[in-house]
């Protein structure tokens, strides 16, 4: 058994696309999932599965749009991405508080090219925001905040060309501590 943690993106956010977690739980479940646990309403889920991770998206991506009648992006790492992710952050030691701290995870690794243009971009716009794209995850310093940042899903979904979804550090974190229990 392998432990997932599995990353909706668009729900629960700012009272639209309402899901309640015992239905992504039900939902997990129905795919292949046990022992299930979810972490705050914006659909995060801890669980157990022997499927693949690229199964387990589309089974889940399958099941959340038959409960909500649209495509939910989903995004699935296991434990030891989820570590690594924590473990590579090039912004640890430099935040003032770890409420600037945010990790895009996006569902494929961009091509080099795309991830150096937006890299280079967001520095040439002499904004206070920095981002390191590293594999699969975009990590973001946002000392004002990610609610008075560009560099949203939707700006890395267009530029990178694959899904996305943003986490705080404390929710990262958290999630990492859910997958060792």
């Amino acid at each position: 058994m392998t432990t997932y943690v599995a990353m909706l993106r668009g729900v629960n956010v700012s009272g639209r696309n309402k899901l309640a977690m015992d239905d992504l739980r039900a939902v997990v479940t129905a795919a292949g999932g046990s022992e299930v646990r979810t972490y705050i309403q914006s659909g995060n889920a801890v669980f157990q599965s022997r499927g693949s991770a690229a199964a387990l998206v589309g089974l889940l991506e399958t099941g959340l749009e038959r409960l909500m009648g649209r495509a939910v992006p989903v995004l699935v790492r296991t434990r030891q991405e989820l570590e690594a992710v924590v473990d590579t952050n090039p912004f640890g030691r430099r935040a003032a508080a770890p409420k600037a701290l945010y990790v895009t995870f996006m569902g494929a690794v961009p091509e080099a090219a795309a991830a150096a243009s937006v890299v280079e971009t967001v520095r040439g716009r002499g904004e206070a925001d920095e981002l390191e794209v590293i594999g699969r995850e975009v990590y973001l310093l946002c000392p004002n905040g990610y609610g008075s940042t560009k560099l949203t899903n939707a700006f890395f979904e267009k530029r990178l060309g694959s899904s996305a979804t943003t986490r705080n550090w404390a929710t990262v974190t958290k999630l990492v501590e859910l997958t060792q229990t």
